[in-house]
């Protein structure tokens, strides 16, 4: 599996700069370095999306719990550190098993080796796979056993949105989930989108440019990282964030016997994060198959936390 990651991600970076604009997968940001990262970003004080939808799961916790099937098997794609699965599973009626997945299967195991501890009862399953190609299901889990779909973070966010769809329903397709929970970030004000993703501290450029820092490791680039600096705006027309990097000069760089030059100015797009309404992700959700939703938010109207029921 780990080499089978690594090509793909040689092949996806050097197709990426192939590209005009030049682009890079955000699936990549995750390695360890950057998975720690991003749990940085996390406690932010403008990085509001991880501390409100977390809120909006422990007050709600009862009614998903209530909403879901008794021994149910939790399953979250690009799982992370698992922070908001303690908060559902300590809710859910004698769960019958939990499966993380993750790109960074070094971090995942580690997250799910102190998520036993407080679950030592629970099976845990964690399965180090790229989800935007396939999920898997761990062979211990029984084909009969109900499963929720666990999608927090508004990682949906992250795919344009003809792909979010795609996404949404091979996910039904390939777990047979009975249940999607999903965390949507919602359409609100600029200023507070681009601090989101351009923080004082600087982190979130730190998280960017680790990018660059692991196609330098991995890869044998030879990026020179201060020369590119992070860039976050917002993109009113197709309500999104984007994030990029971009080239503090003309300059020419090398990745496995390719290289790519660059112009003063140039950017290389890393991510998007597209912003909802609820009725536009309702309606979203349901050209996939997913209906009856259920929806809570918070008092801000920050955040939107879903949870969709798979039609018949």
């Amino acid at each position: 599996m780990l080499e089978r990651l690594d090509t793909q991600f040689r092949d996806s970076v050097l197709n990426g700069l192939s590209q005009d604009p030049k682009t890079l997968e955000p699936k990549w940001f995750y390695d360890a370095e950057g998975s720690a990262l991003f749990d940085q970003i996390c406690q932010l004080p403008e990085y509001y999306p991880t501390r409100t939808e977390a809120a909006i799961l422990q007050e709600r916790a009862g009614e998903i719990a209530d909403a879901l099937d008794e021994g149910v098997v939790l399953y979250e794609p690009g799982a992370g550190s698992l922070r908001k699965a303690r908060i559902v599973l300590d809710a859910l009626k004698n769960p019958a098993g939990f499966v993380p997945t993750d790109i960074s299967a070094t971090h995942l195991h580690r997250a799910a080796e102190s998520l036993s501890c407080d679950f030592p009862d629970l099976p845990i399953d964690p399965v180090g796979c790229d989800f935007t190609k396939h999920l898997a299901m761990p062979a211990a889990i029984d084909k009969d056993m109900p499963v929720t779909l666990f999608f927090p973070g508004s990682t949906i966010g992250n795919f344009e949105p003809r792909q979010a769809e795609t996404l949404l329903r091979r996910f039904r397709q390939e777990t047979g989930a009975v249940h999607l929970l999903i965390g949507v970030d919602l359409v609100k004000n600029q200023e507070t989108l681009v601090a989101a993703y351009d923080d004082r501290a600087g982190v979130t450029a730190a998280f960017n440019l680790n990018l660059l820092k692991r196609i330098n490791r991995e890869l044998g680039g030879d990026f020179s990282v201060d020369r590119f600096r992070h860039i976050a705006l917002f993109n009113e027309r197709k309500s999104r964030i984007e994030m990029h990097l971009e080239s503090l000069g003309d300059q020419s760089v090398g990745i496995a016997d390719r290289r790519f030059d660059f112009v003063a100015g140039e950017r290389i797009h890393t991510e998007n994060s597209y912003k909802y309404s609820p009725e536009h992700f309702t309606e979203l959700a349901a050209n996939t198959g997913w209906g009856n939703p259920k929806f809570w938010t918070d008092t801000k109207s920050l955040f939107g936390v879903f949870l969709f029921t798979a039609a018949a």
